[in-house]
């Protein structure tokens, strides 16, 4: 259950503070009972005296590039419209093209479930070469048949979160350095957005490919007060199902102690990181000072997020265990298998639906995938549609 006044959480972010001194808040009221900030260009918002708003103008739109506050929740899905044809012809499902306007599409049925998943061997080592017939996906219990299979290191749409807490002041200096580093590993056409979280989220840094407008949103250091983590997430998984434009999409979540300041639950945020379609959250817990039951409290849950989604759970146990985290974090992202199926239950039947995946390859031993462990079913629309993502030129 998500309480009624969590309305403000799941529509988005507060107000960032990389435009909040340039810009002009009005007050718009939440269910009558709390006020969200709107920030505008003062530039393009203030009437001069005397003014009369035209009432048959358009409306002057915001500025897709400021951040601002609310971002509205992902209720009504968006699909993009294919404006170019393909010069490759006829695109099969799964199948990643360049149109001719530059922009890169995955073709998806709108029935095709999409699992992206991670191999490796029983030490750990990630498993690059396996094809379709080595995988078997069973959706509560029953065998499905694969309908895509890709292998290539696809760009991702991520969004960082990091603890900005008041215990966490000390720690930011080594997490920024290896954030960075992580970036700078990732693939080069990845769209990432900043979070710092306290208790409330700011989205201090809109979706990029620009290291150093990154790493200016990671500075956004004024640790104080509490931990919102599971209200950070949601927020997060809703920014990325609004304005991620890539297919594939990732949280990484890095804090040093459990929620205290939240008003949603563990169990709500987890239920609404799946109803938006899941995207891998990977967690880094900095628990290595902190209170036992308290730290215990936080790997639960840390743990818990990731495993729900195919991620992982990282616990370093110090400082300077991050930086080598944050690179297994990009690589782990880039070494990965994308493989779609349908559903044999009914396309009508909604709910929650239990995923698992094997692998085995004879040249191989035990094999683990790592993948989400379910998701929630919805009625689909009565044609076919195409995800597309701007790709930077290379």
């Amino acid at each position: 259950m998500i309480y009624d006044d969590l309305s403000s959480i799941l529509r988005g972010f507060s107000v960032s503070r990389s435009v909040a001194t340039t810009a002009v808040a009005a007050l718009l009221a939440c269910n009558g009972a709390q006020l969200l900030c709107q920030t505008q260009s003062a530039t393009s918002t203030l009437q001069m005296p005397g003014q009369m708003q035209d009432p048959t103008r358009p409306e002057i739109q915001p500025r897709l590039d400021v951040d601002r506050d609310p971002i509205p929740s992902p209720d009504i899905e968006e699909i993009a419209p294919a404006t170019a044809a393909s010069p490759l012809g006829p695109a099969k499902p799964g199948e990643i093209q360049k149109r001719q306007d530059g922009i890169y599409t995955m073709h998806q049925d709108v029935d095709e479930v999409l699992l992206n998943c991670a191999v490796v061997d029983e030490k750990g080592r990630p498993v690059e070469d396996l094809g379709r017939s080595d995988f078997r996906i069973y959706e509560d219990g029953v065998s499905q048949a694969t309908t895509s299979f890709i292998r290539q290191d696809q760009p991702v749409s991520l969004g960082i979160l990091v603890d900005n807490s008041g215990s966490m002041l000390d720690k930011r200096a080594a997490v920024h350095a290896a954030t960075v580093n992580l970036l700078r590993a990732s693939n080069p056409r990845d769209s990432t957005f900043i979070v710092n979280f306290s208790d409330r989220a700011y989205l201090d840094q809109g979706f990029t490919s620009d290291i150093g407008a990154l790493s200016r949103g990671l500075s956004r250091v004024d640790s104080k007060g509490y931990t919102a983590l599971y209200d950070a997430v949601a927020a997060s998984a809703d920014e990325l199902s609004r304005n991620g434009k890539l297919p594939k999409q990732v949280l990484l979540v890095i804090t040093d102690g459990a929620d205290n300041a939240s008003r949603l639950e563990l169990e709500e945020a987890v239920g609404r990181v799946q109803r938006l379609g899941g995207p891998v959250v990977y967690t880094i817990g900095l628990l290595y000072g902190a209170d036992k039951d308290e730290a215990q409290r936080a790997k639960t849950a840390l743990e818990r997020l990731s495993a729900e989604t195919g991620g992982i759970a990282y616990f370093p146990h110090s400082l300077e265990d991050v930086d080598s985290i944050a690179l297994a974090v990009a690589h782990d992202i880039r070494d990965q298998y994308t493989i779609g199926y349908r559903s044999t239950k009914p396309p009508n039947l909604e709910g929650y639906r239990t995923i698992r995946v094997e692998a085995a390859a004879p040249k191989h031993g035990k094999l683990i995938v790592r993948t989400r462990k379910g998701y929630y079913a919805k009625k689909p629309a009565t044609q076919q549609h195409t995800q597309t993502a701007q790709v930077i030129n290379q």
